[in-house]
């Protein structure tokens, strides 16, 4: 039972003075003060051995602790999360031990535990585990198999200005290639960062993105100004589908340790806040060690694509079994004496049509396949089993102008 409802202090205290008087004995003071006989012999046998400072209440904590965690590796941990304070305890202890190699560093369990006991661990609702349904159409096998771009969400900076970063990584090392922060999301700003990196790191055999401007439009196999150009060198776009990010996951990933560590809070200006972008990127390539890289930073794994951009391009050329037609001013091309609608991103490109068998044929753009004509239907069937209609609006367009069919 506990001690009355005072200073525990001084009930021992008094509860010593009534054992030394004799006038109770230790079951009737154990009564009296609401305590165990276990209690009460404790603190008789404190008394006799103890000291002045026997009543004094002590810790219950082991007076020794097993391999504890030296105070000074525990000090750099720590100085290392405030330096980086989106690093996890696997990437802290990597980066202390290859400073340190003759530290016994402790388990990553520990290294959470001293997070959380130094505040330095957010703590929220956990998230909910959510199945996977989709996935990467090829496998990423090598550097410059396969790029990832996009736009993070547009931001406000200090000035009031808006700052939308075009992000360009390499799937394969987590190589970030680019990191711009860009005034909006048009074609030639745009245009010329891949330009840039082109000549830089020469070209990716795939890039793959989300379905939003510049890279995608709203036509036939989804082509824009910018892929249609990409295709051109020699580059096939890869789409994910729409509203499945998780396609594009390590992409996606890079985003929220970029807006973590890079934008909160913005710079004042778009001139400061590249700046950010730069050291951002910097320290991601060459210091961040990554799990899925076996603790190495992207920049020990990436090396630059053996294909470098051509100078001029070339025209569009087919194998001997294609037919070819360009594709006109309405985004149509003519076919069996009728006129078929293509997209309007293909206007002045000379597209091909492989036979498949009767009356059906596969149409290509250079390396990408936009779908199947069907001679029956007149019309293209995309890859996802939506048939596009004939152009019949072009076709009087052209009656009108005198063309005939």
């Amino acid at each position: 039972m506990p001690w009355k409802e005072t200073d525990p202090m001084k009930e021992r205290v008094r509860f010593i003075q009534d054992w030394l008087r004799r006038s109770h004995s230790v079951v009737e003071l154990c009564a009296m003060y609401g305590i165990s006989r276990k209690s009460a012999y404790k603190w008789i046998d404190r008394y006799m051995h103890d000291g002045p400072d026997w009543a004094v209440e002590r810790s219950h904590a082991a007076s020794h602790v097993h391999n504890r965690t030296a105070p000074e590796i525990e000090q750099a941990l720590m100085d290392m999360r405030l330096k980086h304070r989106s690093w996890g305890a696997r990437k802290l202890l990597h980066c202390v031990g290859l400073a340190n190699p003759q530290w016994v560093l402790p388990h990553e369990s520990t290294v959470c535990d001293m997070l959380k006991r130094h505040g330095l661990v957010k703590t929220g609702p956990r998230r909910r585990a959510v199945g996977h349904p989709g996935a990467p159409r090829a496998v990423v096998q090598g550097p410059n198999d396969c790029w990832s771009v996009d736009f993070k969400g547009q931001f406000r900076l200090g000035n009031g200005q808006y700052c939308y970063p075009l992000t360009v990584t390499d799937n394969f090392s987590r190589y970030l290639l680019e990191c711009r922060g860009m005034a909006g999301t048009l074609l030639e700003p745009s245009k010329a960062v891949f330009t840039r990196l082109f000549k830089e790191y020469g070209l990716p055999r795939r890039v793959r993105s989300d379905n939003g401007v510049p890279f995608a439009g709203a036509g036939l196999g989804r082509l824009s100004q910018l892929s249609v150009w990409w295709i051109k060198l020699g580059v096939l776009p890869e789409l994910i589908e729409p509203g499945k990010p998780q396609q594009n996951g390590r992409h996606e990933r890079m985003h929220r340790t970029l807006k973590d560590e890079a934008t909160k809070p913005p710079a004042a200006t778009a001139a400061g806040q590249q700046r950010k972008f730069n050291h951002f990127r910097t320290e991601y390539n060459e210091v961040r060690p990554h799990e899925s890289l076996d603790m190495d930073t992207p920049a020990q794994w990436y090396r630059p694509s053996n294909r470098p951009m051509p100078a001029r391009l070339q025209p569009m050329s087919y194998p001997d079994r294609f037919e070819t037609r360009l594709v006109s001013s309405n985004g149509g091309i003519r076919w069996s004496r009728q006129w078929v609608n293509v997209t309007s991103a293909l206007i002045g490109e000379y597209i091909g049509l492989e036979p498949i068998d009767d009356g059906l044929w596969d149409v290509y753009y250079g390396i990408k396949k936009l779908g199947r004509l069907h001679e029956r239907q007149m019309c293209i069937e995309d890859e996802c089993g939506r048939l596009k209609r004939s152009n019949r609006s072009g076709v009087q367009g052209l009656q009108q102008q005198g063309v005939t069919q």
